[in-house]
């Protein structure tokens, strides 16, 4: 996997890359993970079994806090990680094997289930992932340019009413109904499903677009307004899928400490109620595997707060959109790194 920002080493970049302050940072960054309380050199000394002096270690945290990788809060005598020491922590100390064998077991339990739709499947994923981490999971789908178009269906309800069902080759399946203003024969939506399989079947949702739409007003000699619906509606349809976003276990990040702080905790709502920005954020990483972001890595004000880990839920070679987790920055990185990776070769 690999940072927002691209790996990097700012430790060795300082000089300051020896063994000490790796096993100190590592420490105090796993401590506050569990404790969500300031470290005190005697805290990591006595619970991770670092074989130095208290002095020692006190030496080493002063130094890490120098560099911008300890922050120490003002009401108290310990340490905290920064974003930047989260950061390297991420990039260069995490275990990726942070799961027990009961987690495993209940993944590959979940994951058997039999589902008849992607849909099914992100949700299934979603939710699995937010139950073993105990973090809110956001999952959006592949954007409409990366899926093609399988097949598009025309069903008769009625003299002015049709089902159109879209299916796409990630086994994405769409439904919508149209409403006329006047009828339409079984003749009419033969030739409808002729014309848009013909012309769509293996093209990106993409294609469905206004110029397609001057095309079909130039083959079919229906009037203007039965063309126009169909072409506004499977538009809606498209857009919204676009914006499609499944969330699960909000409830349970506000019984996290850092949502004790009436900011932090409308900032998440913000957050999550923010469509566009989420799907800016989930969009954004580079990597195919896993892209993580850290608080103050972000410019948007309501990402301060919070850590978001995401990756590319794929099956083969078919993209099914991005999955994510959110967290504050004291986020369990390896359990939720391990998580992702686990349940991306699982599904």
């Amino acid at each position: 996997f690999q940072a927002e920002d691209g790996i990097r080493d700012p430790v060795m970049s300082r000089g300051l890359g020896d063994v000490y302050k790796r096993q100190v940072l590592q420490a105090i960054v796993e401590e506050y993970i569990n404790t969500a309380e300031p470290v005190s050199s005697g805290s990591i000394t006595k619970s991770h079994g670092l074989d130095y002096s208290s002095a020692t270690i006190r030496n080493e945290m002063a130094q890490l806090e120098n560099i911008g990788f300890l922050d120490k809060p003002h009401t108290s005598a310990g340490r905290v990680p920064s974003a930047e020491g989260y950061r390297y922590y991420v990039n260069t100390l995490l275990k990726e094997d942070n799961l027990t064998l009961e987690e495993v077991k209940y993944i590959q339990n979940k994951l058997q289930d039999k589902v008849n739709e992607i849909e099914d499947l992100t949700k299934l994923a979603t939710t699995t992932l937010s139950e073993i981490t105990h973090y809110t999971t956001v999952a959006i789908g592949p954007k409409t340019d990366k899926q093609t178009i399988e097949e598009i269906k025309f069903v008769s309800l009625g003299r002015r009413m049709l089902m159109v069902v879209i299916v796409t080759d990630t086994g994405l399946v769409k439904e919508t109904i149209i409403k006329f203003d006047e009828d339409i024969t079984e003749s009419q939506v033969d030739t409808l499903n002729n014309l848009f399989n013909t012309r769509l079947r293996g093209k990106p949702l993409s294609k469905i677009d206004k110029p397609m739409a001057e095309y079909i007003f130039s083959e079919v000699h229906y009037s203007i307004g039965i063309m126009n619906a169909i072409i506004k509606q499977i538009n809606k349809v498209i857009e919204e899928e676009n914006k499609n976003i499944f969330l699960e276990g909000a409830k349970r990040s506000f019984d996290l400490p850092e949502f004790k702080s009436m900011k932090v905790a409308k900032n998440f709502v913000n957050l999550l109620d923010a469509k566009d920005e989420m799907l800016e954020i989930f969009n954004s990483g580079e990597s195919e595997d896993i892209n993580v972001f850290i608080g103050d890595d972000n410019e948007n004000s309501n990402l301060k707060d919070f850590s978001i880990i995401t990756f590319k839920h794929t099956i083969g070679n078919k993209e099914l959109g991005t999955i994510g987790i959110i967290g504050p920055k004291r986020m369990d990185y390896a359990k939720v790194i391990s998580c992702l990776l686990y349940t991306s070769d699982a599904a």
